[in-house]
């Protein structure tokens, strides 16, 4: 059990968890979890950690497919500009090792930014907390969870 199941299990949230033998060689954990489970790409999302001109940490939870707008996702959350956050304050600020951030469960609570195109799907699949680990959730569930919103990013 990771923090993001007990969060889940804890506000007895319908979830499911699905897991796969991660390969240690791979390095792009999102498109792993397609590949291995069989899943829409459309619909499973990676959890980026990201840092503002003022040095506040976000998060972004964008499909796999894509590539972050970092300009869209500033003016989202009321910066001059992000970049990508080092990976020693992702993990000291979330708990969770890269390729297994989660946007649950974090040891602190980042201002959330989900992609709009989640706004679709009745699931989708996030991070569950380790790598070769996704839940398959509903968007309203992962917002009400995280007080995150919806952005265009």
């Amino acid at each position: 059990m990771t923090p993001a199941t007990q969060l889940l299990k804890k506000h007895q949230a319908s979830f499911t968890v699905l897991s796969y033998e991660h390969d240690a060689s791979s390095t792009s954990f999102g498109l792993e979890a397609v590949e291995k489970l069989a899943l829409p790409a459309t619909q499973v999302f990676k959890t980026l950690v990201l840092e503002t001109n003022t040095q506040q940490l976000i998060v972004a939870i964008t499909p796999v497919t894509q590539q972050v707008n970092l300009k869209l996702l500033a003016k989202a959350c009321g910066a001059k500009k992000v970049h990508m956050a080092a990976a020693q304050k992702v993990e000291n600020s979330t708990g969770y090792v890269l390729g297994g951030v989660s946007p649950l469960g974090q040891k602190k609570r980042l201002a959330t930014y989900l992609h709009n195109s989640a706004q679709q799907f009745d699931t989708i699949y996030v991070s569950a907390g380790k790598r070769g680990l996704e839940i398959a959730l509903a968007p309203s569930v992962l917002l009400n969870l995280t007080s995150g919103h919806y952005a265009d990013f």
